[in-house]
């Protein structure tokens, strides 16, 4: 147990999108029979690549105009609980906003094995990212936080 405590809040999220990026490439890479051919697709995988990032950069200046830490490895440096803007739509827009850039890649590639690395990378951020960082928004902003949590969806 003690080893998984300590890997919370440790890694970049996104260097943890870019590593499950790379791992995507290297299992379409590895095991190109499960390849499919429809051309359309990579370039939906483009455009959802796009929408993620933009949704991930939304939150980012969300939480810059509050003036508020994008850091998520310095949990209790928070000033301010961001509860409007995108973020009444979903506690977590920039790693929802990773996760869909993860899915455009997956459609990029075509090959349905990249697939099998989504759900590794939810748990993953619900594990080592999002759970430290309610505890610690829990902590700083207290029943603010807790109403704002049961307005509003982790992920969607």
């Amino acid at each position: 147990m003690r080893v998984m405590s300590s890997l919370e809040s440790k890694i970049p999220p996104p260097a943890v999108v870019l590593l499950t990026a790379l791992l995507m490439w290297v299992a379409s890479r590895a095991v190109p029979q499960l390849g499919f051919d429809v051309p359309a697709l990579k370039w939906f995988g483009i455009a959802l690549g796009v929408a993620g990032f933009v949704l991930g950069a939304t939150g980012v200046v969300s939480f810059r105009r509050a003036k508020t830490t994008v850091n998520p490895i310095k949990l209790h440096s928070s000033s301010s609980l961001v509860a409007r803007g995108v973020y009444a739509i979903s506690r977590n827009p920039m790693y929802l906003g990773g996760l869909i850039m993860l899915i455009g890649s997956a459609l990029f590639l075509l090959n349905a094995l990249p697939f099998a690395l989504l759900p590794a990378y939810v748990l993953y951020i619900n594990r080592f990212q999002i759970v430290p960082e309610e505890r610690a928004l829990t902590s700083l902003f207290g029943d603010n936080y807790i109403a704002y949590q049961t307005r509003v969806r982790r992920w969607l």
